[in-house]
């Protein structure tokens, strides 16, 4: 399947990302948003890390602005019709991305191949909502997109070999690294990553140990780059709190039963570094 045009649906932190490292592999990229605002705060974004790149003498000033020409803002959802590919990158609530879904497989090609950058929801059910669930498929990029490395790959029930084949050199394309992973509750990544830090959460919460004590430990003691509530800070612990409510309906298993702490914090609108207070106070 030949993918020559790439749309990313979201202009945030984690669409921009991967607007940038697609563009940066040649590929024409719509970044997509509801506002204009929206977009041109993420393409700005994308220009200050490549000028950052340049500056480092990492890329040539020629070479950043083929990059930001390949890159094409767009507030309107007809420019769907334009895509190979699209990937979604909205906020992780299943009821938005399935409305988001059913839109694009009403404006995409028929040839187009629909991913979702979902850290936790089921690709499966997602692709229920459209007319082509072979060729719906979930891209769960690391954050930031534009340094690390891995691209979880997930296959719902239907995806087909070719698009998880095409899905697959796309994102060696780009640099990144995929891993191939079955369509259960968080994957792998959160599956694994998320309990741990709501365990982090369950020692602070029974005064274990301080937050600073915590992330020490695994830090220092497990080689962790950044401790478990520094980096629930980092990713929200709105998302934290919604991924685990995700593994605990979808297993049934109350080992991944949300501290109560966490849920206190997000009821208080603590919700990390993006709030200025979570586990840790950020200016």
């Amino acid at each position: 399947m030949n993918v020559q045009t790439i749309m990313v649906i979201g202009a945030g932190q984690m669409g921009s990302g991967i607007a940038q490292v697609c563009a940066m592999a040649n590929f024409k990229v719509y970044l997509h948003d509801l506002k204009e605002e929206y977009v041109q705060k993420g393409v700005a974004s994308i220009a200050a890390q490549l000028s950052r790149q340049v500056n480092k003498g990492r890329m040539t000033p020629e070479d950043r602005d083929g990059v930001l020409d390949r890159l094409l803002p767009s507030t309107s959802i007809q420019n769907a019709a334009e895509a190979d590919l699209i990937i979604e990158a909205v906020v992780e609530n299943m009821d938005v991305k399935t409305q988001v879904f059913k839109m694009l497989d009403e404006m995409a090609p028929e040839h187009a191949i629909l991913a979702s950058n979902t850290s936790s929801l089921p690709i499966t059910e997602i692709a229920a909502v459209t007319k082509r669930p072979e060729k719906v498929i979930g891209m769960h990029f690391m954050n930031p997109v534009p340094v690390m490395k891995l691209v979880e790959i997930i296959r719902g029930l239907q995806t087909s070999d070719e698009v998880y084949e095409t899905i697959e050199s796309i994102t060696k394309k780009i640099g990144k690294v995929p891993v191939e992973v079955q369509d259960f509750p968080g994957f792998i990544s959160n599956r694994i990553l998320m309990p741990m830090i709501n365990e982090a959460i369950f020692a602070l919460y029974e005064g274990v140990a301080e937050p600073e004590a915590i992330d020490e430990i695994m830090k220092l003691g497990m080689n962790h780059p950044m401790g478990p509530l520094t980096l629930a800070d980092f990713i929200g612990l709105d998302t934290c709190l919604y991924i685990m409510e995700t593994l605990h309906e979808g297993f049934g298993d109350d080992k991944y039963r949300p501290c109560p702490l966490l849920r206190k914090y997000v009821k208080a609108g603590w919700l990390g570094k993006k709030t200025g207070k979570g586990f840790y106070t950020y200016n």
